[in-house]
């Protein structure tokens, strides 16, 4: 994908991960649309990434405000990358936790991703080509107290990537729709010793600008790419031909 500008939308993007990601994008030289709810984070974002990044102050919990927001995106360039990096984190226990106070997590966190994903695919599908990142965890295997919300919402996406791929993957395999674990950053949904988000940053970065069909599908944590699970047949098929499965990384 080539042109005189190269548009990301990366969503929250006014602090943490989402504001080192537009930064980093914008110093490759990319045109950055930048979605946050605080119109005070994205100007500090705005700041630091330059002129290149556009602040769109928009919940993308919202559909209707996610609809009205890519168009005023797309009329900046064309449209070739998404990074789904918008989350909340409540740290609530369950039992402090109402139906619409877990479902309001739920609409963020997914429902964000849904509603962004939904407005990038209608400008990809007109060319076939176009890259979502799904900024994800494995929060869902292994939740922690106090996690109830986050954890659901943010497993469900990743399955989200998944059935994405299972309907799209065949159509459109210049459409590249792939998970990636950042780590356990320095932010505040993060931990305080936590890895430098500028450091994931790169490594997310890289990940978004590569297009290799293969990528569909795939899940990174931080620069490495994990394997998918192989049954035990296939293990000792590849033990006995000597097959290694290589993991790439950025």
């Amino acid at each position: 994908m080539t042109g005189p500008q190269r548009l990301a939308v990366v969503t929250g993007a006014g602090a943490g991960l989402g504001r080192a990601l537009a930064v980093e994008l914008c110093a490759r030289g990319l045109t950055v649309a930048g979605i946050g709810r605080s119109a005070g984070g994205l100007a500090e974002t705005a700041d630091l990434a330059g002129a290149r990044f556009h602040a769109l102050t928009a919940d993308v919990a919202d559909p209707a405000q996610v609809r009205d927001t890519f168009a005023r995106a797309a009329a900046l360039a064309p449209l070739e990358i998404l990074v789904n990096n918008a989350a909340v984190y409540p740290r609530r226990d369950i039992l402090d936790e109402s139906a619409e106070s877990f479902m309001a997590t739920v609409a963020t966190n997914l429902g964000g991703t849904l509603a962004c994903t939904l407005a990038a695919l209608d400008h990809f599908k007109a060319t076939g080509q176009g890259r979502i990142l799904n900024v994800a965890t494995f929060a869902d295997l292994a939740p922690i107290p106090a996690s109830s919300a986050y954890s659901v919402s943010k497993g469900a996406a990743r399955i989200l990537t998944r059935a994405l791929v299972a309907d799209l993957g065949d159509r459109f395999p210049h459409i590249v729709i792939s998970d990636w674990m950042p780590g356990m950053l320095a932010t505040g949904m993060g931990i305080p010793d936590g890895l430098d988000p500028a450091v994931a940053a790169r490594w997310g970065a890289t990940l978004a600008l590569m297009t290799d069909p293969t990528l569909n599908g795939t899940t990174w944590e931080m620069d490495r790419e994990i394997p998918p699970p192989r049954s035990l047949k296939r293990r000792l098929f590849d033990r006995m031909t000597g097959r290694r499965v290589r993991a790439r990384q950025l």
